[in-house]
Protein backbone atom coordinates (compact mmCIF):
# COMPACT_ATOMS: atom_id res chain seq x y z
CA UNK A 1 0.00 0.00 0.00
CA UNK A 2 1.36 3.41 -0.93
CA UNK A 3 -1.52 5.89 -0.63
CA UNK A 4 -4.19 6.92 1.84
CA UNK A 5 -6.97 5.68 -0.45
CA UNK A 6 -5.18 2.39 -1.07
CA UNK A 7 -5.45 1.74 2.66
CA UNK A 8 -9.11 2.74 2.72
CA UNK A 9 -9.81 0.21 -0.03
CA UNK A 10 -7.71 -2.40 1.80
CA UNK A 11 -9.81 -1.95 4.94
CA UNK A 12 -13.01 -2.16 2.90
CA UNK A 13 -11.86 -5.43 1.33
CA UNK A 14 -10.98 -6.77 4.80
CA UNK A 15 -14.41 -5.86 6.17
CA UNK A 16 -12.84 -3.44 8.65
CA UNK A 17 -14.43 -0.25 7.31
CA UNK A 18 -17.72 0.93 8.82
CA UNK A 19 -19.66 2.48 5.93
CA UNK A 20 -22.47 4.85 6.91
CA UNK A 21 -25.79 4.29 5.13
CA UNK A 22 -27.52 7.52 6.19
CA UNK A 23 -26.58 11.12 5.33
CA UNK A 24 -24.56 12.96 7.98
CA UNK A 25 -23.97 16.67 8.57
CA UNK A 26 -20.44 18.04 8.83
CA UNK A 27 -21.79 20.35 11.55
CA UNK A 28 -21.46 18.39 14.84
CA UNK A 29 -23.11 15.19 13.53
CA UNK A 30 -20.09 13.72 11.71
CA UNK A 31 -17.91 14.23 14.78
CA UNK A 32 -20.58 12.61 16.96
CA UNK A 33 -20.62 9.53 14.74
CA UNK A 34 -16.82 9.29 14.73
CA UNK A 35 -16.78 9.52 18.54
CA UNK A 36 -19.45 6.84 18.89
CA UNK A 37 -17.36 4.57 16.65
CA UNK A 38 -13.97 5.59 18.09
CA UNK A 39 -11.35 2.97 17.25
CA UNK A 40 -13.19 1.79 14.13
CA UNK A 41 -12.44 3.25 10.67
CA UNK A 42 -15.50 5.07 9.33
CA UNK A 43 -16.41 6.03 5.74
CA UNK A 44 -19.22 8.13 4.29
CA UNK A 45 -19.98 9.49 0.84
CA UNK A 46 -23.17 11.19 1.98
CA UNK A 47 -22.36 14.50 3.68
CA UNK A 48 -25.50 16.65 3.73
CA UNK A 49 -23.78 19.96 2.92
CA UNK A 50 -21.38 18.48 0.34
CA UNK A 51 -23.18 15.69 -1.56
CA UNK A 52 -20.15 14.83 -3.73
CA UNK A 53 -17.73 14.59 -0.80
CA UNK A 54 -16.13 11.45 0.60
CA UNK A 55 -14.91 11.39 4.19
CA UNK A 56 -12.91 8.91 6.27
CA UNK A 57 -12.23 9.14 9.99
CA UNK A 58 -10.71 6.95 12.74
CA UNK A 59 -8.55 5.46 9.98
CA UNK A 60 -5.39 5.34 12.14
CA UNK A 61 -7.06 5.07 15.55
CA UNK A 62 -5.14 2.00 16.81
CA UNK A 63 -1.54 0.83 16.76
CA UNK A 64 -2.72 -2.28 14.94
CA UNK A 65 -4.12 -0.21 12.05
CA UNK A 66 -0.84 1.67 11.68
CA UNK A 67 1.12 -1.57 11.81
CA UNK A 68 -1.18 -3.02 9.16
CA UNK A 69 -0.49 -0.05 6.86
CA UNK A 70 3.28 -0.35 7.38
CA UNK A 71 3.03 -4.16 7.15
CA UNK A 72 4.80 -4.68 10.48
CA UNK A 73 3.74 -5.81 13.95
CA UNK A 74 2.55 -3.03 16.22
CA UNK A 75 5.39 -3.79 18.66
CA UNK A 76 7.86 -2.98 15.83
CA UNK A 77 6.51 0.51 15.12
CA UNK A 78 8.68 2.38 17.64
CA UNK A 79 11.84 0.62 16.40
CA UNK A 80 10.91 1.31 12.76
CA UNK A 81 10.29 4.99 13.51
CA UNK A 82 13.53 5.25 15.44
CA UNK A 83 15.44 3.73 12.52
CA UNK A 84 13.81 6.11 10.03
CA UNK A 85 14.69 9.16 12.16
CA UNK A 86 18.32 8.02 12.28
CA UNK A 87 18.43 7.02 8.59
CA UNK A 88 16.54 9.65 6.53
CA UNK A 89 16.48 9.32 2.73
CA UNK A 90 15.46 11.70 -0.03
CA UNK A 91 12.03 11.16 -1.67
CA UNK A 92 11.79 10.86 -5.45
CA UNK A 93 10.57 14.05 -7.12
CA UNK A 94 8.04 13.19 -9.85
CA UNK A 95 6.94 15.40 -12.75
CA UNK A 96 3.29 14.97 -11.80
CA UNK A 97 1.11 12.93 -9.47
CA UNK A 98 -2.47 12.11 -8.46
CA UNK A 99 -2.79 15.10 -6.11
CA UNK A 100 -2.50 17.39 -9.16
CA UNK A 101 -5.32 15.70 -11.10
CA UNK A 102 -7.69 18.61 -10.40
CA UNK A 103 -6.94 22.24 -9.59
CA UNK A 104 -9.95 24.25 -8.42
CA UNK A 105 -10.77 27.37 -10.46
CA UNK A 106 -11.37 29.33 -7.26
CA UNK A 107 -10.69 28.76 -3.58
CA UNK A 108 -13.89 28.12 -1.64
CA UNK A 109 -13.44 26.06 1.50
CA UNK A 110 -17.20 25.66 1.95
CA UNK A 111 -17.08 23.15 -0.93
CA UNK A 112 -15.20 20.69 1.27
CA UNK A 113 -16.43 18.60 4.24
CA UNK A 114 -14.40 20.43 6.90
CA UNK A 115 -16.04 19.41 10.19
CA UNK A 116 -17.41 21.62 12.91
CA UNK A 117 -16.58 19.20 15.72
CA UNK A 118 -18.16 20.37 18.99
CA UNK A 119 -20.56 23.06 20.16
CA UNK A 120 -17.98 25.35 21.78
CA UNK A 121 -15.52 25.22 18.87
CA UNK A 122 -14.52 28.51 17.29
CA UNK A 123 -15.43 27.23 13.82
CA UNK A 124 -14.87 24.38 11.36
CA UNK A 125 -11.38 22.92 11.68
CA UNK A 126 -8.76 21.18 9.62
CA UNK A 127 -7.34 18.73 12.20
CA UNK A 128 -5.40 16.29 9.98
CA UNK A 129 -3.42 18.86 7.98
CA UNK A 130 0.36 18.61 7.68
CA UNK A 131 1.96 21.98 6.84
CA UNK A 132 5.08 21.95 4.65
CA UNK A 133 7.50 24.88 4.59
CA UNK A 134 10.90 25.50 3.00
CA UNK A 135 13.88 27.70 3.86
CA UNK A 136 17.21 28.12 2.03
CA UNK A 137 19.28 27.58 5.18
CA UNK A 138 17.06 25.21 7.16
CA UNK A 139 15.69 23.09 4.33
CA UNK A 140 12.18 21.67 4.70
CA UNK A 141 9.86 21.30 7.68
CA UNK A 142 6.63 19.29 7.99
CA UNK A 143 4.40 19.66 11.04
CA UNK A 144 0.80 19.27 12.20
CA UNK A 145 -1.17 22.45 12.80
CA UNK A 146 -4.85 22.81 13.52
CA UNK A 147 -6.52 25.41 11.32
CA UNK A 148 -9.84 27.14 11.96
CA UNK A 149 -11.77 28.26 8.89
CA UNK A 150 -12.62 31.99 9.01
CA UNK A 151 -13.57 32.61 5.38
CA UNK A 152 -13.84 30.95 1.99
CA UNK A 153 -10.07 31.31 1.47
CA UNK A 154 -8.73 31.99 4.97
CA UNK A 155 -7.85 29.95 8.04
CA UNK A 156 -6.21 30.87 11.32
CA UNK A 157 -3.32 28.56 12.25
CA UNK A 158 -2.25 27.49 15.74
CA UNK A 159 1.54 27.89 15.67
CA UNK A 160 3.69 27.08 18.70
CA UNK A 161 7.15 28.67 19.14
CA UNK A 162 8.86 25.78 17.39
CA UNK A 163 10.19 25.04 13.91
CA UNK A 164 7.48 26.59 11.70
CA UNK A 165 7.56 29.72 13.84
CA UNK A 166 11.33 29.96 13.21
CA UNK A 167 10.76 29.58 9.46
CA UNK A 168 8.24 32.45 9.55
CA UNK A 169 10.63 34.70 11.51
CA UNK A 170 13.48 34.04 9.07
CA UNK A 171 11.16 34.91 6.17
CA UNK A 172 10.41 38.29 7.71
CA UNK A 173 6.99 37.57 9.17
CA UNK A 174 5.17 36.05 6.18
CA UNK A 175 5.79 32.66 4.57
CA UNK A 176 4.62 30.70 1.53
CA UNK A 177 3.59 27.19 2.58
CA UNK A 178 1.56 24.20 1.50
CA UNK A 179 -0.52 21.76 3.50
CA UNK A 180 -1.89 18.34 2.69
CA UNK A 181 -4.96 16.39 3.83
CA UNK A 182 -5.34 12.68 3.22
CA UNK A 183 -1.63 11.94 3.44
CA UNK A 184 -0.19 8.42 3.81
CA UNK A 185 0.71 7.22 7.29
CA UNK A 186 4.47 7.62 6.81
CA UNK A 187 3.95 11.36 6.20
CA UNK A 188 1.59 11.72 9.17
CA UNK A 189 3.95 9.95 11.56
CA UNK A 190 6.99 11.86 10.32
CA UNK A 191 5.12 15.16 10.53
CA UNK A 192 4.37 14.50 14.19
CA UNK A 193 7.94 13.64 15.20
CA UNK A 194 10.01 16.00 17.33
CA UNK A 195 13.43 16.33 15.71
CA UNK A 196 16.16 18.96 15.46
CA UNK A 197 15.61 22.11 13.44
CA UNK A 198 17.01 21.58 9.94
CA UNK A 199 16.08 17.90 9.62
CA UNK A 200 13.59 17.01 6.88
CA UNK A 201 10.49 15.05 7.99
CA UNK A 202 9.70 13.99 4.40
CA UNK A 203 13.05 12.20 4.35
CA UNK A 204 12.03 10.36 7.52
CA UNK A 205 8.72 9.49 5.83
CA UNK A 206 10.59 8.13 2.81
CA UNK A 207 12.64 5.83 5.03
CA UNK A 208 9.47 4.54 6.67
CA UNK A 209 7.98 3.76 3.26
CA UNK A 210 9.08 4.94 -0.23
CA UNK A 211 7.53 8.29 -1.10
CA UNK A 212 7.18 10.37 -4.25
CA UNK A 213 6.71 14.13 -4.20
CA UNK A 214 5.48 16.71 -6.71
CA UNK A 215 6.20 20.43 -6.84
CA UNK A 216 3.32 22.88 -6.47
CA UNK A 217 3.07 26.29 -8.12
CA UNK A 218 4.74 27.99 -5.15
CA UNK A 219 7.74 25.66 -5.44
CA UNK A 220 6.96 23.52 -2.39
CA UNK A 221 7.08 19.73 -2.72
CA UNK A 222 4.19 17.66 -1.33
CA UNK A 223 3.41 13.92 -1.29
CA UNK A 224 2.35 13.02 -4.82
CA UNK A 225 -0.54 10.78 -3.79
CA UNK A 226 -2.08 12.91 -1.02
CA UNK A 227 -5.81 13.47 -1.43
CA UNK A 228 -5.63 17.29 -1.13
CA UNK A 229 -2.82 19.87 -1.42
CA UNK A 230 -3.42 23.53 -0.53
CA UNK A 231 -1.08 26.39 -1.44
CA UNK A 232 -1.10 29.35 0.91
CA UNK A 233 0.71 32.22 2.58
CA UNK A 234 1.00 32.58 6.33
CA UNK A 235 0.52 36.31 6.91
CA UNK A 236 1.27 38.74 9.72
CA UNK A 237 -2.46 39.24 10.36
CA UNK A 238 -3.47 38.00 13.82
CA UNK A 239 -6.98 36.96 14.88
CA UNK A 240 -8.53 34.87 17.65
CA UNK A 241 -8.15 31.08 17.25
CA UNK A 242 -10.29 28.64 19.21
CA UNK A 243 -11.78 27.29 21.35
CA UNK A 244 -10.65 23.83 20.26
CA UNK A 245 -10.44 20.42 21.95
CA UNK A 246 -6.95 19.23 22.93
CA UNK A 247 -5.44 15.77 23.32
CA UNK A 248 -6.58 15.93 26.93
CA UNK A 249 -10.23 16.10 25.73
CA UNK A 250 -10.52 19.52 27.38
CA UNK A 251 -10.83 22.90 25.64
CA UNK A 252 -7.74 24.93 24.88
CA UNK A 253 -7.87 28.69 25.45
CA UNK A 254 -8.44 31.31 22.75
CA UNK A 255 -5.27 33.03 21.48
CA UNK A 256 -4.27 35.48 18.78
CA UNK A 257 -2.77 33.42 15.94
CA UNK A 258 -1.63 34.00 12.36
CA UNK A 259 -3.97 33.97 9.38
CA UNK A 260 -3.17 31.88 6.31
CA UNK A 261 -4.61 32.97 2.97
CA UNK A 262 -5.14 29.94 0.74
CA UNK A 263 -4.28 30.74 -2.88
CA UNK A 264 -4.83 27.43 -4.67
CA UNK A 265 -6.41 24.01 -4.06
CA UNK A 266 -5.36 20.77 -5.78
CA UNK A 267 -6.86 17.34 -5.21
CA UNK A 268 -7.30 13.87 -6.62
CA UNK A 269 -10.40 12.90 -8.59
CA UNK A 270 -13.18 12.09 -6.12
CA UNK A 271 -10.93 12.99 -3.17
CA UNK A 272 -11.31 11.49 0.30
CA UNK A 273 -11.21 14.01 3.15
CA UNK A 274 -9.44 12.79 6.30
CA UNK A 275 -11.52 13.91 9.28
CA UNK A 276 -9.40 13.60 12.43
CA UNK A 277 -11.51 13.84 15.59
CA UNK A 278 -9.77 16.05 18.21
CA UNK A 279 -9.14 14.36 21.54
CA UNK A 280 -10.14 10.93 20.22
CA UNK A 281 -7.99 7.84 19.66
CA UNK A 282 -6.72 8.76 16.19
CA UNK A 283 -5.57 12.18 17.40
CA UNK A 284 -3.82 10.57 20.37
CA UNK A 285 -2.15 7.81 18.35
CA UNK A 286 -0.84 10.14 15.63
CA UNK A 287 0.47 12.75 18.07
CA UNK A 288 1.76 10.49 20.83
CA UNK A 289 3.30 7.54 18.99
CA UNK A 290 5.90 9.66 17.11
CA UNK A 291 7.32 10.74 20.50
CA UNK A 292 8.14 7.12 21.35
CA UNK A 293 11.25 6.91 19.10
CA UNK A 294 12.70 10.14 20.50
CA UNK A 295 12.37 8.70 24.02
CA UNK A 296 13.72 5.36 22.77
CA UNK A 297 16.80 7.05 21.28
CA UNK A 298 17.55 9.04 24.44
CA UNK A 299 17.13 6.07 26.78
CA UNK A 300 19.39 3.98 24.54
CA UNK A 301 22.18 6.46 25.22
CA UNK A 302 22.27 5.48 28.90
CA UNK A 303 21.11 1.82 28.89
CA UNK A 304 19.50 -0.76 26.62
CA UNK A 305 15.93 0.31 25.80
CA UNK A 306 13.56 -2.47 24.74
CA UNK A 307 10.39 -0.48 24.13
CA UNK A 308 8.37 2.70 24.79
CA UNK A 309 4.62 3.20 25.08
CA UNK A 310 3.04 6.66 25.25
CA UNK A 311 -0.16 5.58 26.99
CA UNK A 312 -3.73 6.53 25.95
CA UNK A 313 -4.67 6.99 29.61
CA UNK A 314 -2.03 9.72 29.82
CA UNK A 315 -3.68 11.51 26.89
CA UNK A 316 -1.05 9.93 24.61
CA UNK A 317 1.18 12.83 25.56
CA UNK A 318 1.82 13.17 29.29
CA UNK A 319 2.59 9.57 30.35
CA UNK A 320 5.07 6.96 29.13
CA UNK A 321 6.11 3.43 30.06
CA UNK A 322 9.69 2.49 29.19
CA UNK A 323 11.08 -1.04 29.18
CA UNK A 324 14.82 -1.60 29.66
CA UNK A 325 17.23 -4.49 29.97
CA UNK A 326 18.78 -3.63 33.32
CA UNK A 327 22.53 -4.19 33.62
CA UNK A 328 23.38 -1.76 36.43
CA UNK A 329 21.46 -0.87 39.58
CA UNK A 330 21.06 2.77 38.56
CA UNK A 331 19.84 2.04 35.01
CA UNK A 332 16.22 2.63 36.03
CA UNK A 333 16.92 6.14 37.33
CA UNK A 334 19.08 6.95 34.31
CA UNK A 335 16.29 5.79 32.01
CA UNK A 336 13.81 8.06 33.81
CA UNK A 337 15.93 11.15 33.25
CA UNK A 338 16.58 10.19 29.63
CA UNK A 339 12.85 9.71 28.98
CA UNK A 340 12.14 13.25 30.19
CA UNK A 341 14.84 14.53 27.83
CA UNK A 342 13.38 12.54 24.94
CA UNK A 343 9.93 14.10 25.26
CA UNK A 344 9.94 17.34 27.24
CA UNK A 345 6.16 17.40 27.67
CA UNK A 346 6.20 14.16 29.69
CA UNK A 347 4.74 14.49 33.17
CA UNK A 348 4.89 10.94 34.55
CA UNK A 349 7.19 8.07 33.47
CA UNK A 350 7.33 4.45 34.62
CA UNK A 351 10.44 2.39 33.86
CA UNK A 352 10.03 -1.40 33.93
CA UNK A 353 12.06 -4.50 33.11
CA UNK A 354 11.75 -6.13 29.70
CA UNK A 355 9.62 -8.98 31.08
CA UNK A 356 6.77 -6.51 31.61
CA UNK A 357 4.18 -5.91 28.87
CA UNK A 358 4.32 -2.12 28.43
CA UNK A 359 1.01 -2.18 26.52
CA UNK A 360 -0.84 -3.84 29.43
CA UNK A 361 -1.84 -1.46 32.27
CA UNK A 362 -2.29 -4.50 34.53
CA UNK A 363 1.25 -5.70 33.83
CA UNK A 364 2.72 -2.24 34.48
CA UNK A 365 0.70 -1.82 37.66
CA UNK A 366 1.91 -5.27 38.82
CA UNK A 367 5.52 -4.09 38.39
CA UNK A 368 4.79 -0.94 40.41
CA UNK A 369 3.07 -2.99 43.11
CA UNK A 370 5.83 -5.61 43.48
CA UNK A 371 9.10 -3.97 42.39
CA UNK A 372 9.19 -0.44 43.77
CA UNK A 373 9.37 1.31 47.13
CA UNK A 374 8.37 4.98 47.12
CA UNK A 375 11.24 6.08 49.40
CA UNK A 376 13.80 4.54 47.02
CA UNK A 377 12.20 4.30 43.59
CA UNK A 378 10.33 7.60 43.22
CA UNK A 379 11.83 10.64 41.47
CA UNK A 380 10.11 14.01 41.95
CA UNK A 381 11.09 16.95 39.71
CA UNK A 382 9.56 20.21 40.91
CA UNK A 383 9.00 23.43 38.98
CA UNK A 384 9.77 21.84 35.60
CA UNK A 385 8.66 23.19 32.21
CA UNK A 386 5.56 21.16 31.37
CA UNK A 387 3.05 20.96 28.57
CA UNK A 388 0.59 23.64 27.50
CA UNK A 389 -1.87 20.77 27.04
CA UNK A 390 -1.89 19.94 30.78
CA UNK A 391 -4.85 21.71 32.43
CA UNK A 392 -3.23 21.35 35.87
CA UNK A 393 0.05 23.06 34.88
CA UNK A 394 0.57 26.75 35.60
CA UNK A 395 -1.56 28.52 32.97
CA UNK A 396 1.06 31.21 32.33
CA UNK A 397 4.44 29.45 32.55
CA UNK A 398 3.27 25.80 32.14
CA UNK A 399 5.41 24.92 35.17
CA UNK A 400 4.58 21.51 36.62
CA UNK A 401 5.86 18.81 38.97
CA UNK A 402 7.06 15.70 37.15
CA UNK A 403 7.29 12.20 38.59
CA UNK A 404 9.26 9.13 37.61
CA UNK A 405 8.76 5.61 38.97
CA UNK A 406 11.58 3.09 38.78
CA UNK A 407 9.63 -0.19 38.81
CA UNK A 408 12.59 -2.36 37.84
CA UNK A 409 13.64 -5.28 40.03
CA UNK A 410 17.03 -5.20 41.80
CA UNK A 411 19.88 -7.07 40.15
CA UNK A 412 20.74 -8.78 43.43
CA UNK A 413 17.75 -10.10 45.34
CA UNK A 414 17.65 -10.38 49.12
CA UNK A 415 14.54 -12.15 50.33
CA UNK A 416 11.59 -12.79 48.07
CA UNK A 417 11.87 -13.42 44.34
CA UNK A 418 10.76 -10.66 41.96
CA UNK A 419 9.91 -12.89 38.99
CA UNK A 420 6.44 -14.14 38.15
CA UNK A 421 5.99 -17.90 38.37
CA UNK A 422 5.84 -19.69 35.02
CA UNK A 423 3.31 -22.35 34.14
CA UNK A 424 3.37 -25.22 31.73
CA UNK A 425 2.01 -24.15 28.35
CA UNK A 426 -0.90 -26.31 27.20
CA UNK A 427 -3.40 -26.40 24.36
CA UNK A 428 -6.65 -26.00 26.28
CA UNK A 429 -8.69 -27.38 23.35
CA UNK A 430 -7.25 -30.82 24.07
CA UNK A 431 -8.86 -30.78 27.50
CA UNK A 432 -12.32 -29.54 26.58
Amino acid sequence: MTSFRDFVEHLRAQGKLVELTQPVSKHLELAGVLKALDGKPVYTDSVKENPDARVVGNIFSTRELIGEYLEIGNEEITHKLSWAINNPSKPELAQSGPVLEITEKEVDLSKFPIPFHAEKDGGPYFASAVVIAQNKELGRNCSFHRMMVIGKDKVVVRILPRHLDEFIKRAGGELDVAFVVGAPINVLLAGATSIELGKDELEIANSLMPLKTVKLGNGIEVPADAEFAFEGKITSEMVDEGPFIDLTETYDIVRKQRVMKITKVHHRKHPIFHALLPGALEHKILMGMPREPTIFNEVNKVCECKGVNITPGGCSWLHAVVAIRKMNEDDGKKALEAAFRGHKSLKHVVVVDDDIDIYSPDSVEWAIATRMQANKSLVIKQNEKGSSLDPSADPHTYATTKMGIDATKPLFVHGKNFDKAKWMEVDVKKYL
